[in-house]
């Protein structure tokens, strides 16, 4: 055997004795090379910029996500790692999805639960969640990657901004200097997170039978699916009639619990009364994507009527009245989507567009200065590299168009420009 076998053959075995860890669910021994403490750092780092990728926190009804984070903590108070630093969070996105980061970072969108009817459904879907960050699915996937892609790194990553609600989003290539966990488990993970969400949702007190209707949910869905999100959706949680009986299997072995549906109906009335001005603002986005501007505008001003507080009524409203030329009205528009939820990044990227349009420069820089701060951007990177140069500051202008670069395309081209130009000599 020559050096280089030999020593290959000495790293693989050393990697399998330090990364063989125990399954805090299962008791099984498995392959992984992340600790508890990196699955924790992990979590924490990537579930801001997760939840700013995906529409944000849904804030018109604060006490929706209050409910959701005591029916999650009720679950967790029970699971197999009651240690890790749970949270729960409503994210405003159309799509009806939950998922769960390492060290139990955990979300579910508006738009499954207005498909659940009580809270036994609601605590199937935490529950299943919980399962994936207790018994380590997002570390294990980690790990597989690692052997895959050993000595790899990609430069730069762009995440979707499109809300998955509809195409045709303006700003383009956001996202550069964050990262999305993108989980896809595979059949026995899923499975396994159905049979231990259901002992975690006996051992809170809830019916199981809400797990089985959350499958027969999902089967339905699946079966009439069209939109091209649900595609990406069931490849992350697929749905099956095997997964349906071994749930109706698991139920029967645990009869009763309870159900709380009139508890669940009051948790979400404000979605199910605003359902209306959703379904409107589907139809502006879809509209606006068309480039049909006043069918859009008059949808997304019907949306508002109905619901004033929601902030991405008006930010589509700013981006509407942007396409009219109308910048002036935009940024007021943009404005009211920032005080209606001052913590997501999009509209100060808008509203920065505009400002420039306007000729403000300095109220431009502040709101991609904003944004930054929430979630680093291609765009806002490039135009905070041109305030730089234009206000004398070299350094700091060469460091954004560094950024900007790293996300390819036209903007990424142009930031490439902008460090040669700088990079030539002075005559």
């Amino acid at each position: 055997m020559t050096y280089w076998k030999q020593l290959t053959l000495l790293l693989s075995l050393t990697l399998l004795a330090t990364g063989c860890s125990v399954n805090p669910v299962t008791g099984q021994n498995e392959l992984s090379f992340m600790s508890a403490e990196q699955e924790v750092a992990i979590g924490a780092q990537q579930y801001e910029p997760s939840q700013q990728s995906q529409g944000g926190r849904y804030v018109v009804d604060p006490d929706l996500n209050q409910y959701v984070s005591e029916v999650g903590q009720k679950l967790a108070a029970v699971s197999d790692r009651r240690e890790l630093p749970y949270e729960f969070v409503v994210l405003n996105n159309n799509v009806p999805n939950a998922w769960a980061l390492p060290g139990g970072k955990i979300a579910i969108n508006r738009g499954l639960l207005v498909l659940l009817d009580d809270e036994a459904e609601l605590a199937a879907v935490l529950g299943h969640e919980i399962v994936h960050a207790a018994a380590r699915h997002g570390a294990k996937q980690q790990t597989s990657s690692t052997i895959l892609n050993v000595g790899l790194m990609a430069a730069g990553v762009a995440l979707a901004t499109q809300d998955h609600e509809a195409a045709g989003i303006a700003v383009g290539a956001l996202g550069v200097g964050a990262q999305a966990w993108q989980a896809r488990y595979g059949r026995d993970q899923e499975l396994q997170s159905d049979k231990y969400g259901i002992e975690y949702m006996v051992r809170a007190g809830y019916d199981p039978q809400g797990a089985v209707e959350l499958q027969k949910t999902f089967v339905k869905l699946s079966e009439g699916q069209q939109a091209s999100w649900m595609d990406s959706f069931f490849a992350s949680h697929p749905p099956s009639q095997q997964r349906v009986e071994a749930n109706k299997k698991m139920a029967a072995e645990h009869p009763g619990g309870v159900r709380n549906r009139a508890e669940y109906q009051r948790a979400i009335a404000q979605l199910k009364k605003d359902q209306d001005a959703y379904a409107d603002y589907q139809k502006a986005l879809k509209a606006f994507s068309e480039e049909d501007v006043a069918s859009a505008n008059k949808l997304v001003d019907s949306a508002i009527a109905k619901q004033p507080k929601e902030n991405l009524f008006w930010e589509l409203k700013g981006r509407v009245e942007a396409s009219e030329k109308d910048f002036d009205g935009s940024a007021k528009a943009f404005g009211k989507a920032i005080s209606a939820n001052p913590e997501f990044f999009r509209p100060y990227v808008y509203r920065a567009l505009a400002y420039r349009q306007l000729d403000k420069p300095d109220a431009a820089a502040q709101d991609l200065q904003k944004s930054m701060q929430l979630l680093p951007t291609q765009i806002a990177s490039y135009y905070l590299g041109e305030y730089a140069l234009q206000n004398g500051d070299t350094q700091k202008a060469v460091s954004y168009f560094q950024q900007a670069a790293q996300g390819g395309g036209e903007i990424g081209e142009a930031a490439k420009a902008q460090l040669q130009k700088l990079q030539q000599p002075q005559g």
